[in-house]
């Protein structure tokens, strides 16, 4: 055995260099030789200077969003439901009828990016391969509505969708802060005593804001999407949470009560910076006697699994996806 100490152990130097694994499709492999992004390690610091490049990244992402619409073949459809700016994203051949089966999205970005058309991309890709209608909530966000007005908007738009159909049939589903808010969406369903998802979609979730987690240090700078939490992701985590306790679970949901939480799929890489996350919240589901799924994909870094598309790994990913929603809603 061995000799107790109370002194905390050294850290672990990690290797110098990391190749680009032969073991993934070529197509992969240009993703994750990609060079680190640098624009994520900034620090805004007033409401102008988030303002600013909040509309710089939308506008990208937004082109991004209409040219997988057309290439996926989906008809989007504005439209507010409970007071709340959403999109309609309908396949081409869906594979339910109208008042069959529904997914409802909850866009990932730090809980600051990805408003308007850019928040609809993830859910084009789950409509298209889940042959399913998506509903994507464009939710409000910081600096002019911290928290909880993302969780008031998905709350609001979950309790007004349900009034027509059936939540059995309806699942719930996001990545990175939409996967963190997912959960907290349903932390707070259960709080009301509300009707829950029939199944769940966490991708990569963000569901500790504090920088907690072995990955955050293993993965830093190996992730070249993240990179690293010390820079916006960090503030975007002060930002949302508007100067409450980071840990409080309707921000950080793994630190809540996940008992009677719908069944559960759950997708990150070896590369990525939430890769614990990730891991800690499939352990907490599974501990609370929750059937979940994990499934970690080789060199994937933060979401890569959507961002590669049209990759064999990402297409792999959303039929995992499918697969899942087709097991666990009622048709």
């Amino acid at each position: 055995m061995l000799a107790q100490t109370s002194d905390q152990p050294d850290a672990r130097q990690t290797p110098p260099t990391l190749p680009v694994p032969a073991t993934v499709s070529p197509e992969l492999q240009q993703a994750i030789a990609a060079p680190l992004r640098t624009d994520i390690l900034v620090r805004p610091k007033t409401a102008r200077e988030w303002r600013k490049l909040v509309q710089e990244a939308d506008e990208q992402a937004a082109q991004v969003a209409r040219l997988l619409w057309k290439q996926l073949g989906l008809t989007v459809t504005p439209s507010a439901i409970a007071g709340v700016q959403c999109f309609r994203l309908v396949p081409t051949s869906p594979l339910a009828p109208e008042g069959g089966r529904l997914l409802v999205h909850l866009h990932g970005g730090a809980y600051v990016l990805n408003g308007g058309e850019a928040a609809t991309s993830e859910g084009a890709l789950v409509a298209y391969s889940s042959k399913t209608t998506v509903i994507s909530v464009d939710y409000r966000m910081p600096p002019d509505h911290p928290f909880p007005a993302a969780l008031d908007d998905a709350v609001a738009v979950w309790q007004a969708l349900i009034q027509e159909h059936d939540p059995a049939k309806t699942a719930l589903f996001g990545s990175s802060a939409g996967g963190g808010l997912a959960m907290a969406t349903v932390l707070r369903l259960k709080e009301q005593g509300a009707p829950l998802p029939g199944a769940l979609f966490v991708g990569t979730p963000w569901v500790d804001l504090t920088k907690t987690g072995d990955t955050f240090f293993t993965n830093e700078r190996v992730d070249n999407t993240l990179v690293s939490y010390d820079g916006m992701i960090e503030e975007a985590a002060k930002l949302y949470a508007g100067g409450r306790d980071l840990k409080d679970p309707l921000l950080s949901p793994v630190y809540g009560d996940l008992q009677g939480f719908p069944p559960s799929i759950l997708i990150s890489g070896t590369r990525d910076l939430f890769l614990s996350l990730t891991v800690r919240a499939h352990r907490k589901l599974r501990q609370a006697g929750v059937l979940a799924d994990l499934h970690v994909f080789e060199g994937v870094s933060h979401a890569q699994f959507l961002t590669s598309f049209p990759s064999p790994e990402s297409l792999e990913a959303l039929q995992e996806v499918a697969r899942f929603f087709d097991r666990h809603l009622a048709v």
